[in-house]
């Protein structure tokens, strides 16, 4: 694999340089290492099954781009994109799942803005709760946003980040408001120490030009959507995507996010995720709104909007300030649709992070990467060209298969003649069948890996109640402590990280955090952070019941 990524762990690292080049592949594998998360539960149900069926994909060649162009193949573009690992499913079964320096399947990798696209999910199933209604304005769930920049947009807007709102995305340049914004929430050394956590940050941002008009690309988007999401729903978002997402998709792993001073998530861009629960969450997409195991996390309705978009959703994109380089494409709910009609949708994350999802052909694929570079467009759409290169074969072999058992079908339900018939020449089956879909017995279980789901097994649909929720999941925040079971990087074998120790919730305390207190901290039930004056995000709501005025509000 072609990189000059470090595979070991540099000297030392922290938020000064984490984000240099040399540091990307060890350092988008250890987020918790030098920044605080916090844990996204997987609940305790069974993960759902992912089947092996070995399928060599590698020596698939891809359309030429353009006349000079050199030939390529799915393994070519593997090796020149800096690729951590990918993986690709057919029909819920695994063909190929490979990982390249230290990545394990257990890994997990900072998802960087394929975050946006499970935020996404979440405000989708608050909807469909009715819990959040899309056309409301968010002063109606944040009165504190009443004449700042946001003051009239609205949800939907903010889903299809079509907001008038003022943020520069150039990754290049340190003074822009992705970069400052940052700085904020303590991700890189600060500049201005006046500006503190993400939903002050929020709200400083001033409007540009009215909401509701053009698409343009902006990470403040989501991060002010996940703030109406913990609003509506009353709960802190690891808690939302806990049990409106990750406990239903059959999760093998914990998932964990990135977060401010204060405990506030890194909505944008800070989830950090196995690759092998990135592909279960994709196959939602494939089975309109139903995960692995039966269970619906997303009505019917809500993705069919999500794929059909807005009357003018493609107008809106092709009149982007920026440079999308998607032609007819669009973006509709925190999901991309990089061509004419619906039929690919991806989520996308810069250094190189990808789910695709190609319905017609039932594929869902993911990359993770540490690209050098924020944004590669040579990486990028070699990316997307391969995976499409991938289901055009397997759709193709597919209609094979179909069209074969048709005219068996057709052969053999000849009408009676009154001669004699002939015996029928047995139907051989199409060799593509054996290499796509062999019967395959579920792996053996290890003693500590999760319970798997067989398929047909729905779990039971619950109603989302945040307090019980909130006893069903651990919802630990999780300092960037040295785990003293945590193997050196550049072994194979990674040891489970021992748990924080639980403590009782005490609600006369505002700043405990999630009613746990990590490894080695000074006092039990010391608060790691400070409470956010702007948004209080762990004060007292999983033990007591929620009263007025919001503590979402920032009121």
């Amino acid at each position: 694999m072609e990189s000059t990524n470090l595979d070991s762990a540099p000297t030392v690292v922290d938020m000064t340089n984490w984000q240099l080049p040399e540091n990307l592949r060890w350092s988008f594998q250890n987020i918790a290492e030098f920044l605080p998360t916090a844990l996204i539960s997987r609940g305790q149900g069974p993960a759902s099954a992912l089947p092996a069926s070995p399928r060599e994909l590698g020596c698939i060649s891809l359309p030429s781009a353009y006349p000079e162009e050199p030939p390529m193949t799915v393994d070519s573009v593997m090796c020149a994109t800096d690729t951590d690992g990918w993986m690709l499913l057919h029909k819920g079964q695994v063909l190929t799942e490979s990982y390249f320096g230290e990545m394990a399947p257990e890994t997990p990798h900072l998802l960087m803005s394929v975050s946006k696209s499970l935020v996404g999910t979440v405000a989708g199933a608050l909807c469909d709760a009715g819990l959040l209604d899309p056309e409301a304005t968010l002063t109606s769930y944040l009165p504190s946003l009443v004449g700042k920049g946001y003051d009239g947009a609205t949800v939907r807007n903010l889903l299809d980040m079509r907001s008038g709102i003022t943020f520069s995305e150039d990754y290049l340049d340190p003074q822009a408001e992705v970069r400052m914004l940052e700085e904020a929430i303590g991700w890189a050394p600060s500049t201005d120490p006046g500006i503190i956590g993400m939903y002050t940050y929020l709200k400083t941002l001033p409007k540009k030009w009215e909401h509701g008009g053009v698409f343009e690309y902006r990470s403040c988007e989501t991060d002010m959507l996940g703030w109406i999401c913990e609003v509506a729903g009353g709960a802190p978002m690891p808690m939302l995507l806990s049990h409106l997402l990750w406990g239903k998709l059959g999760a093998e792993f914990d998932a964990s996010i990135g977060i401010d001073q204060f405990g506030t998530g890194m909505f944008d861009g800070g989830i950090n995720a196995s690759m092998r629960d990135l592909a279960r969450f994709g196959s939602l997409f494939v089975g309109d709104g139903t995960s692995l195991t039966g269970e619906r996390v997303l009505s019917e309705s809500w993705i069919e909007q999500t794929l059909a978009g807005a009357s003018d959703s493609r107008t809106a994109f092709a009149d982007s300030p920026g440079d999308n380089r998607m032609p007819g494409g669009m973006y509709r709910n925190q999901m991309w649709f990089p061509y004419e009609g619906n039929d690919v949708v991806v989520c996308l994350g810069i250094h190189g992070q990808m789910i695709y999802v190609n319905r017609p052909a039932q594929v869902v694929a993911v990359k993770l990467s540490s690209w050098h570079y924020p944004q590669d467009a040579f990486k990028l759409f070699s990316t997307l060209r391969a995976f499409d290169a991938i289901s055009k074969t397997l759709l193709t072999e597919q209609t094979a298969d179909s069209t074969a058992e048709q005219s068996a079908e057709t052969e053999v339900e000849q009408p009676f003649a009154a001669t004699a018939a002939q015996p029928a020449e047995p139907v051989a089956d199409h060799p593509a069948d054996s290499a796509l879909e062999p019967p395959v017995e579920p792996a053996a279980m290890q003693p500590d890996e999760p319970p798997i789901a067989q398929p047909g097994e729905p779990a039971v649909e619950q109603p989302f109640e945040p307090a019980a929720a909130a006893q069903s999941f651990d919802l630990p925040v999780v300092l960037p402590l040295e785990s003293p079971t945590m193997q050196p990087f550049g072994t194979t074998t990674v040891e489970p990280a021992e748990q924080p120790v639980e403590q009782p919730f005490d609600p006369t305390t505002a700043q405990q955090v999630a009613s746990n207190v990590a490894p080695d901290s000074e006092q039990p039930g010391e608060a790691p952070f400070p409470v956010d004056p702007e948004h209080p995000s762990y004060l007292p709501l999983f033990s007591v019941p929620r009263v007025h005025p919001n503590p979402y509000s920032g009121d």
